[in-house]
């Protein structure tokens, strides 16, 4: 164990192994909160400007046979009561733990609660809403009450209906100084008073389907977040309602509000679009009874059905994991003199409850992966903690500065201390070198008591026979003695003390073993040249500097028959910077000759005249030298298919030709040095070209015969009273062509007589 009173930097490197400093020496850095974010935390916060911390103390204090805690809210003894569904439910939970059941009504679901000051109850329930009152006996003490380990129905405390709006929902209570009930509403967005004689009105009548949170300012204005527009109301003691903010998503669902005035807003679901079938909103879930077993279309005994456009019900409150929240969720602040600015956002998680903490910190309940944020400011915030279920759902005051906290999904209530934990514990997440390599040395930055641990394995999972920690002796040379492999982790254990333990980077030094650079294919196109690529701007064109891509962009082409066109697909698994040469070797020889040699790009295009006509095979060799020392440079090669060059056009001979009647007789010969005579034609006359086929037709020779016939032009007009077609002179050309499409011409005359 160390204990830094200062912020420790490791890394005076010092040179034991050579290698573990050559040019192949790499790093794995963390510091970042999107990398950080990837590990395991047990007791430590992740900060989004980066790095470690301790989390406060987070500990399990009841697990109730419900699924779903919606509102909880504590008696100033430090007692906690849950409103709780599936099944509804109302538990009474000492600081100590033991969890009594105080109400049990015939409705799905108990959606909030408060507790006034004489310690009465008021207990909301869904659907067709109900306001209960909850009381114990006057003649009762607190050492008649039954307090077991298991919830058990305490009959110590009676209940009766205390209100009913005649609504289908009723979304959230409040307590104003004199005792005064609010009582938020859905169907038709209205808010009633209940007055502490039980006499009650509309206190607020919104254009809103549903307000949904409801919350008191200092100067006991209501505030009020509705459903459907997304709407934060002001309300005065006359129930004047003003809009303070139109927030860019449609439903808020929670509120708070500072010691300075300032509210803040969670937001969630898109304000426009979202799918589903039109007049019907987002899906509703329902609980059936206990007695009902769980029917086609249900998940886990909750019904989900489909509620009419004209009264949806929010899907926050009876949340599936994604349903109806799409693109994520939003906190607002809305200053004293009614401005409003977006604080923080989420993709992923959906805002179910907003505290402070005893620093004065605003504390975010999310779901759906059960986080806990902290946020300090303008996109700033810790990822404080993750509780053991899906969702985090409210927040109530806890003995000693603490915060109680609900979850649903399981239904449990924790208490977030208001102190820092004594230890906490991280994993970084499977570091994957993607080849063998061995580790060097690690570079620590941060302060106070951190121990640092590394482990190796050739597996992805830590869990299939890895190496055990290893602890990383911060105080010498950081060295890491894990065993040379594939995959890496690091574990850092945090102790409190002074100053606070922090962890603000970890890098580990690693050199992966080199391995030869692997060919795919070596490709050989005769007629075609390559144009060299533009080099990155200010990159040094050297080899041993080349900016190589990770991916092959095809060189641009241009058809050249002068030009032969090289060019290989190759990778390497270091993803070393490489150079290449080629060479050629025609048929029969044994030595390979140069090409060209210090090349970066993968292609190469050369004169096809440099190489006389034969077959040929080309052999392209890639060095990672640029990226290692001399001694542990590798090569690899590998050889093309072989190909044929043919610059050399084939040869006429013996080009004969006369008149003989109404014909012109012609005989040549044709010979090539290399190929197959391809073709041939002739003109009589600059006349049009006629296909000719050698004797015995196959072209398919070296050497080719050509004997015809071919018919005499029909003289000109102009010259044909003096002379016949047979007494004028003409003019014989023939062409041929080889396999390679080389060409030759020759001409004789016939002269008249």
């Amino acid at each position: 164990m160390i204990r830094l009173r200062w912020l420790l930097v490791i890394f005076p490197v010092l040179v034991l192994l050579s290698f573990l400093f050559a040019e192949g020496t790499r790093t794995w850095e963390q510091s970042k909160f999107e990398e950080l974010i990837k590990g395991t935390a047990k007791g430590v916060a992740v900060r989004s400007t980066g790095g470690l911390e301790l989390a406060p103390a987070f500990t399990a204090l009841s697990t109730t046979p419900s699924t779903y805690i919606w509102s909880i809210a504590a008696d100033r003894e430090g007692n906690l009561f849950a409103a709780a569904g599936s099944p509804a439910r109302v538990y009474r939970i000492t600081p100590d733990g033991k969890s009594t059941v105080i109400f049990e009504p015939q409705e799905l679901q108990v959606q909030a609660l408060v507790v006034d000051k004489n310690g009465v109850i008021y207990a909301a329930t869904n659907p067709d809403g109900k306001v209960y009152k909850i009381d114990d006996h006057p003649a009762s003490s607190s050492k008649d009450k039954k307090a077991t380990d298991k919830p058990a129905s305490d009959s110590l405390w009676s209940s009766s209906v205390y209100f009913e709006p005649g609504t289908k929902y009723i979304w959230d209570l409040v307590l104003d100084d004199g005792g005064n009930l609010y009582v938020a509403t859905g169907d038709h967005g209205q808010i009633f008073r209940v007055t502490p004689k039980g006499e009650h009105s509309v206190f607020f009548q919104s254009d809103e389907a549903h307000i949904r949170v409801m919350a008191f300012d200092n100067k006991g204005n209501l505030i009020a977040g509705s459903d459907g527009s997304g709407l934060v109301y002001r309300i005065s003691p006359g129930g004047e309602g003003f809009v303070l903010y139109s927030a860019p998503k449609k439903e808020i669902t929670a509120l708070a509000i500072d010691k300075t005035g300032n509210i803040y807003a969670a937001g969630v679901g898109e304000k426009h679009g979202g799918t589903g079938v039109p007049g019907f909103s987002s899906p509703v879930i329902s609980m059936p009874p206990a007695s009902s077993p769980a029917g086609p279309g249900s998940q886990g005994g909750i019904v989900i059905t489909s509620a009419p456009a004209s009264t949806p019900a929010p899907s926050i409150s009876f949340p599936i994991p994604g349903a109806g929240t799409a693109g994520g969720s939003e906190i607002y602040r809305i200053a004293p003199d009614g401005s409003p600015s977006r604080l923080w956002s989420s993709r992923e998680d959906i805002v179910y409850a907003l505290a402070f903490d005893q620093r004065g910190r605003l504390l975010a309940g999310t779901g759906n992966r059960g986080h806990v944020f902290a946020i300090s400011g303008e996109d700033e915030f810790t990822d404080l903690l993750k509780a053991s279920a899906t969702q985090v759902t409210a927040f109530a005051n806890a003995p000693k500065g603490g915060l109680y906290a609900s979850t649903s999904n399981l239904g449990k209530v924790f208490l977030l201390s208001a102190t820092p934990e004594s230890e906490g514990t991280y994993e970084s997440d499977v570091f994957d070198a993607h080849i063998f390599s061995r580790w060097g040395r690690a570079e620590f930055r941060g302060a106070g008591n951190v121990e640092l641990f590394a482990r190796s394995g050739n597996v992805d999972n830590p869990d299939r026979n890895w190496s055990p920690w290893e602890k990383i002796d911060l105080r010498k040379d950081g060295a890491v003695s894990v065993p040379p492999a594939r995959f890496i982790q690091w574990k850092a254990v945090l102790r409190s003390g002074d100053p606070a333990p922090r962890v603000e980077s970890v890098t580990l030094n690693y050199l992966p073993k080199n391995v030869a650079p692997d060919f795919d294919d070596v490709t050989v196109q005769v007629g075609t040249r390559y144009q060299s690529l533009p080099k990155p701007p200010g990159g040094d064109t050297g080899a041993g500097n080349a900016q190589q891509p990770h991916f092959d962009t095809p060189p641009p082409t241009t058809h050249d028959r002068d030009s032969i066109g090289v060019k290989w697909s190759v990778h390497d698994d270091n993803d070393d910077q490489m150079i290449y040469s080629v060479y050629y070797r025609g048929d029969g020889d044994t030595r390979w000759l140069l090409l060209k040699d210090n090349l970066t790009d993968k292609f190469y295009s050369f004169d096809a005249s440099l190489l006389p006509d034969g077959g040929y095979t080309i052999k392209v060799v890639a060095s990672d030298a640029p990226s290692h020392s001399p001694e542990q440079a590798l090569t690899a090669e590998k050889e093309s298919a072989r190909f044929e060059v043919d610059t050399t056009p084939p040869q006429i001979e013996n080009l004969t030709a006369s008149v003989e009647g109404d014909k012109i007789h012609v005989t040549f010969r044709v010979v090539d040095s290399f190929s197959n005579i391809k073709s041939a034609d002739y003109s009589v006359d600059a006349g049009e070209w006629q296909f000719v086929e050698p004797v015995g037709q196959l072209s398919d020779s070296k050497t080719e015969s050509y004997d015809f016939r071919a018919a005499l032009p029909i003289p000109n007009p102009a010259t044909a009273k003096t002379a016949t077609a047979g007494q004028l002179e003409h003019v014989v050309v023939v062409r041929v062509y080889d396999r390679f499409d080389n060409m030759n011409s020759a001409k004789t005359v016939i002269r008249g007589k």
